[in-house]
């Protein structure tokens, strides 16, 4: 779990120990100190090696006892059998930070398992924190500090910017250390977690979002072992308007089954994953490609909130590309109004001015058409995005120099625009390009994919912070799985409505029910056993008099009998049958990593052939609630859809958000909650629950 002890002195610590240091740089124990001589780094480096005197040039010192300071981090390079001792010598004295290299521990099973745990509660009786175990590492650029063993770091120069990665792979982060190397992207900090035993990916996103030399945050994850720090963390970075991508891998079974063998994560349900992400602002890119795309647009700093894209094109093929991609990602683009499409065709007769605007090759033979045409589309289209497709033109000599000059002119007096182009050519040529302001992309859907997810950083960094609804009182659950009626009366302290019923124990019982609550009636099997009542056929609708009702009530028996032999019966529910109304589906699921989840889709045979229900992490209010109704496809069904009433979308939010703060007032014994169908009714006549299922999970000692 995260806690409030800093951890601050990872990026930029004043001294640093190397506990198993090597004399040999390509030794694990070598590298960090090779590298950070290397660097610069300015902190004092104490080696820690019994049988040297001096490792790499510095003083080596037989124990951690010996040192003449305390560090404030030290890095643990011995075998795992030696973790232990080491760890408890640095906790006793009083080091901040234990960077654990070692593997051999909760990845491996059982017993690394718990020797794993021991090492974490040594060092949490002293208030050290711990990185790792099978940790590669950090590394500071900005500051010279190598906590890593990574070998990337010694392949060649690495520009330093705003970019930060954190990755629980040690080898994966080196990979992306190495691909952002060849992207040109400017890195600034690069954390590989491990197995996160104590420092988890949102610590490491915490820390980054207070650092003044992250701008930008790149994530890579196998599984989440803190739901609610990550959360946390993330809200911070949008709070602060530092951009985070996420690649989050383990979608597939057997993905997920790696992942947990590899750095004993939690891999979660991955639907559920997108909709945490999504609620919090976090891009998810599909591909290392796609991340680093994302990561290199997002260091410029410009996220507009209208999702308005204008295109100037030499290709009216590459238009119809970019047009395709913008319209898969929701990227609006607005027609040129018709003033400024008559300024352009005076300009060029025969070029297409309405957006994409498409000079046609005829900018190569008259390149002062560049700067008003860009300026036409800047400055009177109002585009908050700008893509240029050039292509190889762009960067031939007798063209480039001069498309530079222009651009550069048109970006000087619209400074807050995002400005993307589409070039191939020299990589010194393309450079030019990008010192000037311009991200350069050699693919037009990637420059498009990657100008959409600034778009929705933008609008993630201009909703206002939503406060938590007002929670509502803890739940008493029962000591059992509730049957149909507990579990609507239950939800009805929520506020949550469902349809007049009675429970019934004998067929007399029920007539005089269905009399009082009007015909036709709907009678369904009450038991706590029998939790899916449709599947056994346990359900009549239709029943429209009191001789049906007892043949009903004596065939829901027989059938619960012959399906459910053990099942204790309780009788029959009597309700009301709803014959208006739009059939939806909402419930409750809890997530292993984020807690319970609430989702909401059409109802009846809606949900299993559409397949068209969207998640949401609880709680939330009715405004969030809202939004969740009206994004799914099929909405339209609500909305008046082909003449039909508009429905008590209100009501529905109102339910949708009570059923959320129940979920979390009900405790970690709520397993899930099936509310199908839901009624909503025309709008004003509200929203009813027809069926409810909540299953529990047995209570532990405590209660």
């Amino acid at each position: 779990m995260t806690t409030s002890t800093p951890i601050d002195c990872l990026l930029n610590p004043r001294s640093v120990a190397v506990i198993g240091a090597s004399d040999d740089a390509a030794r694990i124990g070598g590298r960090p100190i090779a590298a950070m001589l290397k660097l610069g780094f300015t902190g004092r480096i104490l080696p820690v090696n019994p049988n040297r005197r001096e490792v790499q040039g510095l003083p080596a010192y037989a124990s951690i006892a010996d040192l003449p300071e305390v560090p404030e981090v030290a890095i643990v390079a011995v075998q795992a059998s030696l973790v232990l001792e080491a760890v408890s010598a640095l906790a006793t004295r009083g080091v901040r930070v234990a960077i654990l290299f070692s593997a051999g521990f909760a990845e491996t099973g059982a017993e690394g398992e718990a020797l794993q745990a021991e090492v974490v509660a040594i060092a949490r009786r002293s208030g050290m924190r711990v990185l790792g175990p099978n940790a590669l590492g950090i590394i500071n650029l900005h500051s010279g500090f190598i906590g890593s063993f990574a070998s990337s770091i010694l392949l060649g120069q690495i520009r330093t910017g705003c970019v930060s990665v954190v990755s629980q792979s040690g080898a994966y982060g080196g990979h992306l250390l190495n691909a952002a190397r060849a992207a040109n992207i400017g890195l600034s900090t690069i954390a590989m977690t491990g197995n996160e035993g104590d420092l988890t990916l949102g610590d490491m996103v915490r820390l980054l979002v207070d650092d003044p030399n992250t701008g930008v945050i790149a994530l890579y994850a196998e599984g989440i072992n803190d739901g609610e720090g990550l959360v946390e963390a993330l809200q911070a970075a949008r709070s602060a308007r530092k951009p985070v991508v996420m690649m989050k891998v383990g979608r597939s079974d057997v993905g997920s089954a790696a992942a947990r063998s590899h750095t004993a994560s939690i891999a979660g349900n991955d639907a559920v994953v997108d909709a945490v992400l999504n609620e919090l602002g976090v891009v998810r890119a599909r591909t290392t490609e796609e991340l680093l795309d994302i990561v290199r647009l997002a260091a410029r700093g410009v996220y507009p909130v209208a999702n308005t894209l204008g295109v100037i094109t030499v290709s009216g093929g590459a238009g119809v590309i970019i047009s395709d991609a913008a319209e898969d990602l929701g990227l609006s683009l607005p027609e040129m109004p018709r003033a400024a499409q008559e300024k352009l065709l005076k300009l060029l007769p025969f070029c297409a001015p309405r957006n994409p605007v498409d000079t046609t090759a005829q900018f190569v033979n008259d390149l002062s058409l560049i700067e008003p045409f860009a300026e036409t589309m800047v400055g009177e289209g109002g585009y908050q995005a700008v893509l240029g497709f050039f292509t190889y033109a762009g960067a031939t000599p007798s063209v480039a120099p001069r498309l530079r000059e222009q651009l550069a002119a048109v970006r000087a007096r619209h400074p807050d625009r995002l400005y993307v182009l589409v070039l191939q050519g020299p990589g010194d040529v393309l450079r030019a390009y990008e010192e000037d302001g311009f991200t350069v992309f050699e693919d037009p859907t990637r420059a498009v994919v990657a100008i959409g997810a600034m778009s929705r950083f933008g609008r993630a960094f201009a909703q206002a912070p939503r406060a938590a609804p007002q929670a509502l009182p803890p739940v008493v659950l029962p000591a059992d799985t509730p049957n149909e009626l507990q579990a609507k009366r239950l939800l009805a302290g929520a506020g949550i409505v469902n349809a007049p019923e009675r429970a019934c124990a004998q067929p007399e019982d029920a007539v005089a029910a269905a009399r009082e609550i009007g015909f036709p009636v709907v009678l369904k099997i009450l038991s706590p056993d029998i939790l899916h009542k449709s599947d056994i056929g346990g359900v009549l609708l239709n029943v429209g008099d009191e001789e049906a009702v007892r043949a009903g009530f004596a065939t829901l028996l027989a059938r619960a009998h012959e399906a459910a032999p053990q099942a204790r019966l309780e009788g029959v529910l009597v309700a009301r049958q709803i014959t208006q109304g739009v059939e939806c589906v909402m419930g409750i699921q809890r997530d292993a990593v984020f807690g319970p989840v609430a989702m909401f889709g059409m109802g009846g045979v809606f949900v299993e052939i559409l397949n068209d229900v969207v998640l949401h992490r609880c709680p939330f209010d009715e405004s969030v609630a809202e939004q969740m109704i009206r994004s799914i496809r099929s909405s339209s069904l609500l909305l008046g859809a082909r003449g039909r009433p508009l429905a008590d979308i209100a009501a529905l939010a109102k339910m949708l958000s009570k059923l959320s703060q129940f979920a979390v007032a009900a405790g970690p014994r709520l397993l899930s909650i099936d509310l199908n169908p839901v009624f909503a009714m025309p709008d004003g006549e509200g929203a009813f629950a027809a069926d409810a299922v909540i299953e529990l999970a047995a209570p532990t000692k405590n209660g």
